[in-house]
């Protein structure tokens, strides 16, 4: 009988992966450190195996930020960001969620985020075993919405930080790579995965998030040996050739 469970428990956790990566029409994988980790095309990491999701830079309540400094940006952003991370928490029903820093724009967040908001963060938080990393803009998470605190998370042969550093098997934030593809006679702009196989840097799932070209100088000290991107398209991620990534801005090549 103890066999008999184990088996059927088995099969439920095969066909439960199966059945979120067939609902997801990607062919990208990324092997890191060992471990079979699924890019999603909103942003989000899912590892099928520790039934983990991770975000990164969700920067809730920038909107609010610029606003009251006299930019006003329309006061979506957290609620368009919150439909992301709901819609994939209810599709993978992971066991942990990892928030990887800068979930919230600044310490004043948690004053001007709107009650519905917090209840919707609350609902997430007492649904999963959710981790809140310390961010540069928000290193003390608002305790009433839930959730636990960590500096770094280590799980096997991976550690989550917001910062990179360039350690084997670690998972960053902070930089917001984006890659900028040339083809077939046009460019496209895209945030993106950079990865060389054995560190990973995720792209900002904030709706207000801009993006770093993974050509700039910031990533050359993470990836000595060169990185590949993975950009984010509409229904997949695609791998993009290193051959393919041009910067943002062309060299000069005006002589005088």
């Amino acid at each position: 009988m103890w066999i008999l469970r184990l088996t059927r428990f088995a099969m439920r956790a095969i066909f439960a992966f199966m059945t979120a990566v067939a609902a997801r029409p990607s062919d990208t994988m990324l092997h890191l450190a060992g471990e079979l980790l699924l890019p999603l095309p909103e942003g989000a990491l899912w590892w099928a195996a520790e039934r983990v999701l991770v975000v990164s830079d969700l920067h809730l309540e920038k909107g609010s930020a610029y606003a009251a400094r006299g930019q006003m940006l329309p006061p979506y952003d957290t609620g368009a960001t919150l439909n992301l991370v709901e819609r994939l928490c209810a599709a993978l029903r992971p066991r942990t969620v990892i928030s990887l820093g800068d979930s919230f724009h600044d310490r004043a967040a948690e004053l001007r985020l709107p009650a519905p908001y917090a209840a919707r963060i609350q609902a997430l938080t007492g649904a999963h075993d959710w981790v809140w990393v310390e961010g540069n803009h928000d290193p003390d998470p608002p305790a009433y919405l839930g959730g636990r605190a960590a500096k770094v998370l280590r799980i096997g042969s991976l550690v989550f930080r917001h910062e990179p550093t360039g350690e084997a098997g670690e998972i960053a934030g902070h930089l917001h790579p984006a890659a900028k593809v040339k083809g077939r006679g046009r460019m496209v702009r895209r945030r993106c995965f950079a990865s060389d196989g054995a560190r990973l840097v995720m792209p900002a799932m904030g709706t207000f998030t801009g993006g770093l070209n993974v050509l700039d100088a910031a990533f050359a000290p993470l990836f000595p040996e060169g990185l590949m991107a993975f950009a984010l398209g509409g229904e997949r991620v695609f791998a993009v050739s290193a051959k393919s990534l041009v910067p943002d801005v062309a060299a000069n090549r005006w002589r005088l």
